[in-house]
């Protein structure tokens, strides 16, 4: 029930998130890939299932928000948050390197996926490069220090053993 109230406020802070401050950063050329950013999070702490169920519903949740076809975000989304929460059990998942490599490389795949339904044919690649590289460049260094911050604030390890964090949630 916990992990139930976790993910739906998770969620509902992500969308708020974007719905407001960021997108008017994203107006003006700055792009944080928040909804990359938490099925990272949520991936890293439970695993593939529950991270390809949060990738899904954000996903599902920030199509139905904006004004384009539905599934392009939680179809991307639903597949990072499996293959991150499947890479889990083999990384150090409290190390800053992990989270700065695994945030920017879920961003590089998410913007990607999702621009590329909005350009049309070659002439839209060099748009598409420099704003996937902007994203990546802006959320995964933020994204660290944001969870590094969080974890000198609780005093302990964000990422527990993925068996005690899903086993606790029941």
């Amino acid at each position: 029930m916990r992990a139930l109230g976790g993910m739906i406020m998770l969620l509902v802070v992500a969308l708020l998130l974007r719905s407001t401050a960021l997108s008017s950063l994203a107006a003006r050329g700055f792009v944080l890939d928040v909804l990359a950013f938490v099925a990272v999070v949520w991936a890293l702490r439970h695993g593939e299932s529950s991270g390809a169920i949060f990738g899904f519903l954000v996903g599902l949740t920030a199509d139905l928000d904006a004004a384009h076809w539905l599934g392009r975000h939680a179809l991307a989304l639903a597949l990072l948050g499996y293959g991150i929460g499947r890479l889990n059990q083999t990384l150090m998942r409290d190390r800053s390197t992990t989270h700065l490599m695994l945030i920017v490389a879920a961003t590089v795949i998410h913007q990607a996926w999702t621009l590329s339904f909005e350009l049309g044919g070659v002439v839209g690649w060099p748009y598409l490069l420099a704003r996937v590289g902007l994203a990546a460049a802006a959320t995964g260094p933020l994204g660290t220090v944001l969870l590094a911050l969080v974890r000198r604030v609780s005093g302990r390890p964000l990422f527990g053993d993925v068996a005690f964090a899903t086993d606790s949630a029941r």
